[in-house]
């Protein structure tokens, strides 16, 4: 998409081997491309005053007051320090909640929120919990780190989207529709899909492609319990240009250009892009409210400044806002290609330059 042209291709079939071709308005999981309609919601929501940014989280989930902090990733739960301040609703718009993936260490409080089943891989939508079972599962761990001191991926959007519903009051799955989707247009979006409308999706490993979901019967079929904030959208590509077109449009009246200028602009300290979970997600790039933010002041390669963000399901958008220009790559592959989407992104970019 380019200011007012769009243009919309599909290639390849959807299974290995299979005969069924991927068609331009199919509809597909877009696992962390959740992240910035959840993250507009949220500055939509601030706008209205339901909160601010600056809101302990506690205001809406008092199950998250007191918290208390591990003194070693590696450590005891029981070994914990006092937090040194409440987690506030930007510490989750930019994932410095103080929880999330460890790399660098062993760490068994991950271990225990995956045996929880709060969430610790790919989405799925057959989790049995409410929000509010979530919440309080989560309740019971310490953080790792103190709230504003590291990025780290990507529980922190979980929370969101239960503060967000509570702060709104109502479901979340009913203020993304009513306040960002219907207005835009956005007519296939949501936590769940019609039956039959579905791809399968697939895990890439050394033996090849295995299913990950199916067309028939697929976990994205029903509604959720608990719609996660973090990466349970179904969504086309026509829909997320228009959430794209939206934002380089200033908001297009669901929220404001200073909210969007505000959500495209990279938030972490120099220290904290080069954290171990922000070197394994952003490349040494910076976070917004829900996008990666990529600019020349972070490499000074970088001709073009970009924002947007990718689903580890085999999705992917970023918006050129200076060229008026966005582009969407939608596959059902986990992990995605890095080859492919540098293909991409190298290609979007030489239509730029041209």
């Amino acid at each position: 998409m380019r200011h007012d042209q769009v243009s919309l291709d599909a290639a390849g079939v959807t299974a290995p081997g299979g005969d069924t071709s991927m068609t331009v308005d199919a509809l597909v999981r877009v696992s962390s491309n959740t992240k910035p309609m959840v993250a507009a919601l949220a500055l939509s929501l601030a706008e209205e005053k339901a909160l601010a940014l600056a809101d302990p989280v506690e205001r809406f989930v008092p199950e998250l007051a007191d918290r208390r902090v591990l003194r070693r990733l590696d450590g005891p739960l029981e070994d914990t320090v006092p937090v040194e301040r409440s987690v506030t609703v930007e510490d989750l718009l930019t994932m410095r909640l103080g929880f999330g993936f460890v790399f660098e260490a062993d760490c068994p409080a991950l271990r225990v929120a995956a045996q929880a089943g709060l969430g610790i891989g790919p989405p799925d939508p057959s989790v049995p919990l409410t929000p509010d079972a979530w919440i309080a599962r989560f309740a019971d761990l310490p953080l790792l780190e103190q709230p504003g001191t590291v990025w780290r991926y990507d529980l922190a959007y979980a929370v969101l989207g239960v503060v967000l519903a509570r702060a709104g009051g109502r479901p979340l799955d009913e203020l993304l529709r009513t306040r960002l989707f219907d207005p835009l247009g956005m007519t296939g979006s949501a936590f769940v899909a019609p039956p039959g409308r579905l791809p399968p999706c697939f895990a890439a490993g050394d033996a090849g492609l295995v299913l990950f979901d199916a067309a028939v019967d697929s976990r994205w079929a029903t509604p959720p319990s608990f719609p996660d904030a973090r990466g349970g959208l179904v969504s086309t590509a026509a829909d997320m240009l228009r959430f794209a077109g939206a934002l380089l449009d200033g908001g297009s009246g669901v929220i404001s250009p200073a909210a969007v200028a505000a959500m495209t602009t990279d938030r972490l300290t120099p220290e904290q892009r080069r954290g171990p979970s922000a070197e394994m997600f952003l490349g040494g790039f910076g976070w917004g409210y829900g996008v990666q933010v990529v600019t020349p002041e972070h490499d000074p390669l970088v001709r073009l400044s970009r924002y947007g963000w990718g689903g580890g399901l085999g999705t992917l958008w970023y918006s050129w806002p200076d060229e008026g220009a966005a582009a969407v790559l939608l596959t059902q592959v986990l992990p995605p290609s890095k080859e492919l989407i540098a293909a991409f992104l190298s290609g979007a970019e030489s239509a730029l330059y041209a």
